[in-house]
Order: C-alpha cells, then structure tokens, then sequence
C-alpha cells in the first residue's frame, strides 16, 4: 500500500534500498525501505486526505502531503491559487511543532534530515528542504554551456545553471531513469544474494 521512492547516485531506485555493496550504496546508512509505511503509522490521521509521497535519498528525505480541496467560487486562477498556498500555509504554521518532532523521530530512525511539504488542487509547495554541494569538474565546452546560459539570464550562476539542466534532463529523460533505477535496484538484488568473500 505504501511505497518510498529511493535516490541513489544516478537518481530515483527502487526497494533495493542501501543494502547493496556496489559502488552506488551507502552500506553505512539505516534502509529507509520502510520510511513511507513508518510516517504513514506516524503522522497524525487529519493532516492529509491520502497517504503521503515519500521520496529518499542519502541525505533527506522529504513528506508531501496532500490537504482538502479549497472550496467556494473564485474569481479567476490565481484567486484560487492564492487561497490554496494559503491553506498551504495555514497547515504549515499550525502543525509546525509537532511536524519538528516527527522529523527528530524519522531522523534519528534514519540518519538522514527530513523536509516537508504540501499540494492542494494545482498549487504545491515544498517548506524548508536541503541544499546539498555536489562538486563536479568540467571542461572547457561543458563550461560554455553553463556559461551561456548565465549570459542569457536562464540562471544566475554556473551552480544554479548547472541545477537548471539536471532539472531539464529530470523532466524529458523519465523512462529512461525509471529503467535504470530498475535495472540498479536488480544489481542490487543479485549482488545481495551473491557469496560472500573474506577479505
């Protein structure tokens, strides 16, 4: 019934978790295979009308939250719009110090920091999340990419230019990511079930 959606290395794996030994695991962390189930037994019955998404990585994991449709007539979209970050917000402040405490539970469970957010209709927000450094080395052409799209004003800088063209690739490459992290979470498998050898 509940499912958690796991991020290695490359992007989004399946319940193959962290129990590998590959190149793409953290042995070193707690699985987090049960963090959907673990938050759905947690989080209060009221908060949100289905069971949250719960999505894993090295570093957080991250609750969104689906809360009651905004109801009355409105006067265009952004009217409606407006009222549902308002909701948004509205659950936001009234659940924020048991929300700190779930988190503290789940991140000493886990190991990893947690972040929350909330949709409601077509409007979705995401609170406070973590920012993680990724450090990468880039020659001259990729450079110039980065570069271009800073002159253009697509991006303020090489760093949020380069988080710009991940996002892109995110958008326009899921099948293909959803086939690797199937074909990851099955090395997974198979190097589990595999001998084990001294060292």
């Amino acid at each position: 019934m509940f499912g958690v959606r796991h991020m290695g290395r490359g992007g989004w794996h399946g319940r193959g978790g962290f129990k590998g030994r590959g190149g793409w695991q953290q042995s070193d962390l707690p699985s987090a295979d049960d963090a959907a189930a673990w938050f759905a037994g947690r989080l209060p019955d009221g908060w949100f009308t289905e069971p949250p998404t719960v999505s894993v990585d090295r570093e957080e994991i991250i609750i969104i939250g689906t809360l009651p449709a905004v109801e009355g007539e409105f006067e265009d979209d952004a009217a409606k719009a407006a009222a549902e970050s308002g909701r948004i917000s509205r659950f936001r402040e009234e659940t924020r110090d048991e929300r700190i405490d779930i988190a503290r539970q789940a991140e000493h469970r886990y190991g990893r920091k947690v972040a929350w957010g909330a949709k409601t209709g077509s409007t979705e927000e995401l609170f406070t999340t973590l920012s993680a450094p990724v450090m990468t080395r880039l020659r001259q052409p990729e450079r110039l990419i980065l570069d271009t799209l800073v002159d253009a004003g697509v991006a303020r800088s090489r760093s949020e230019a380069l988080a710009w063209a991940v996002r892109l690739v995110g958008e326009h490459a899921d099948t293909w990511l959803a086939e690797l992290r199937d074909a990851m979470s099955k090395v997974d498998d198979l190097r589990a079930k595999g001998p084990e050898f001294d060292s």
